[in-house]
């Protein structure tokens, strides 16, 4: 099989993958056109079918198995695929584990790296907050499969789990490196900070916001599950679930980033920092992976705000 990450300018390929999107668009002749995101556990590509009413172009809907001969071309500095022919995929034509893209971490392992962060947290309030939803099983299942975004960074399988580990541990590290940061309250709203993406996003292979998600977002969503969470724990006090809630609720940074308020405690700055490091982090790592052998300029990034290019070796 030829995986995404591994297709080439002037490739001809016959492989099956799941077909992410379909959209029907219009040149600026007016001609429709099939405009396709395509996914193996590697990536996506985006596919055109310019001859929609060519004999070889079969049905198929999102989220179906296709299996596509095209042409890899090459369009502001990414792979496309001109597609020739493509039909639904039978079974027996695909594995579907092939499908979808996977943390090259152990995820078993990075549970447990956050379930012994999570035992490290005195506070008793605290700790049975974290303990009611880490140790509830059909949570910790969810959690371990989710992405934690559609497309920008950690789109895979356990992503949400890394960048929760990434992040977290990095607020260990804030926590000892300046004392004054109340270490429980920090990483405690560290591991919860994206909860809410296990309810904005839906599970894979579809991996797209959800109704809650496009009218709430997961920020809102996180804030309102800790809150279901508190209220079921006597005398849980209300100062300690203020500042909890204004960590995730702040933990964007700027109000224009989605975030309802501005951090206003040290914790929810630390937070703020730790999030933005790791998604800026794994979004240029996730682009120069993309890339493949191509050692120059990669283009503009709308996230990052600059265009991108791999350290010379």
């Amino acid at each position: 099989m030829k995986y995404i990450d591994s297709l080439r300018e002037g490739m001809r390929i016959s492989e099956v993958y799941l077909c992410k999107s379909k959209q029907i668009a219009l040149t600026k002749s007016g001609k429709e056109y099939g405009s396709l995101v395509l996914q193996d556990k590697t990536g996506t590509v985006d596919a055109k079918i310019w001859d929609l009413g060519s004999p070889g172009i079969g049905n198929f809907e999102p989220l179906d198995y296709v299996c596509v001969d095209a042409d890899v071309t090459m369009f502001m500095n990414a792979n496309q695929l001109n597609v020739k022919r493509i039909r639904k995929a039978d079974e027996g034509e695909y594995v579907p584990s092939d499908y979808l893209p996977v943390s090259g971490k152990d995820i078993g392992v990075m549970y447990e790296e956050l379930l012994d962060l999570v035992a490290s947290v005195k506070n008793p309030y605290l700790r049975r907050l974290l303990d009611g939803y880490f140790g509830e099983p059909d949570f910790a299942r969810a959690f371990q499969f989710h992405s934690a975004a559609k497309s920008v960074h950690h789109g895979f399988v356990g992503g949400l789990l890394e960048h929760t580990l990434s992040v977290t541990k990095m607020c260990s590290y804030f926590a000892e490196a300046y004392p004054m940061l109340n270490r429980d309250l920090l990483l405690t709203a560290a591991m919860f900070h994206d909860i809410g993406k296990t309810r904005e996003l839906s599970a894979f292979p579809e991996n797209d916001y959800t109704d809650d998600g496009q009218l709430l977002g997961h920020i809102i969503i996180g804030t309102e599950m800790i809150g279901e969470k508190i209220r079921q724990i006597p005398d849980f006090p209300a100062k300690l679930a203020a500042e909890l809630k204004h960590c995730i609720l702040s933990h964007h940074g700027e109000l224009e980033y989605g975030s309802p308020k501005k951090p206003a405690i040290l914790e929810a700055l630390a937070l703020n920092f730790a999030d933005n490091a790791d998604a800026k982090i794994e979004t240029m790592i996730e682009v120069i992976r993309g890339a493949g052998d191509n050692n120059g300029w990669l283009g503009y990034n709308r996230l990052l705000e600059t265009n991108i290019r791999k350290t010379s070796q």
